[in-house]
């Protein structure tokens, strides 16, 4: 469920003898400035030897009963809504890559990608107001996440290209291969919100929330199809490419 605060977390942590010294003491400190931005206390967890690094953390939080909102809610006629810009984060690796280390990391762009910002309070903000149908956060890409919410739903959607917010393009590489359109529905690692809301209720959203551009990028259909309206109005089937860890490589 979407809307609720963290309260503790657990964290399994499996690593060879090589890396309990700097790398460890760099990667808890990382973890306790998080932990501590945002309130959530380690709680426990366990630590074991391993010739590989193993991470695994849980997070537990809280929702007030009766207003977490599930991915299941969204119905046909629903508003489909992102906050933020899609695509910053999938730019930002694209641009640590071709660095090859972390002497820009103070780059907004590559910030993006290795300080992702999760939308708690927005999350909250929709949940308590009861505005949210459905919602979940952008982790693999929008055009990846949509259709899992359009799934636990049991509807389609229509979304339009040139609504969706995407990365400014004067942030762009010079080299060829890389569009705003792409990065915003392909690109993972945002955790930007995306939500559903009721036509009756569009009007009590804002344009931003504390500084967040909240943008209308599409509708909820009775049919099962996810379909993306071009610039030119021709439809075209909007298929998954975002992230997607059983895919095989060809």
């Amino acid at each position: 469920a979407m809307g609720g605060v963290p309260k503790c977390f657990l964290l399994s942590l499996a690593l060879p003898e090589t890396h309990t010294g700097k790398w460890l003491r760099e990667f808890l400190g990382g973890l306790r400035r998080a932990a501590k931005q945002l309130g959530c206390a380690l709680a426990g967890g366990d630590t074991t030897r391993r010739k590989d690094v193993l991470i695994s953390v849980t997070v537990i939080g809280e929702v007030r009963t009766g207003r977490g909102v599930l991915r299941s809610g969204a119905r046909p006629g629903d508003l489909i809504y992102v906050s933020g810009h899609l695509g910053e984060a999938e730019l930002g690796l694209r641009l640590l890559r071709r660095r090859k280390g972390l002497a820009y990391r103070r780059d907004p762009l590559l910030r993006r990608h290795l300080y992702p910002v999760p939308r708690l309070a927005l999350g909250r903000w929709l949940a308590e107001n009861r505005l949210a149908t459905a919602m979940m956060d952008i982790s693999d890409g929008l055009s990846s996440d949509l259709p899992r919410l359009c799934a636990a739903s049991g509807v389609g959607a229509s979304v339009h290209a040139a609504k969706i917010p995407g990365v400014n393009p004067s942030t762009l590489p010079s080299s060829r291969g890389i569009h705003p359109l792409q990065l915003a529905l392909h690109g993972g690692d945002d955790y930007e919100l995306l939500f559903t809301i009721s036509r009756r209720k569009a009007h009590q959203v804002p344009r931003s929330f504390h500084g967040l551009p909240l943008t209308a990028i599409g509708e909820i259909t009775r049919e099962h199809k996810l379909l993306l309206v071009e610039a030119s109005g021709r439809k075209r089937t909007l298929r998954a490419g975002g992230w997607d860890p059983f895919r095989t490589s060809e």
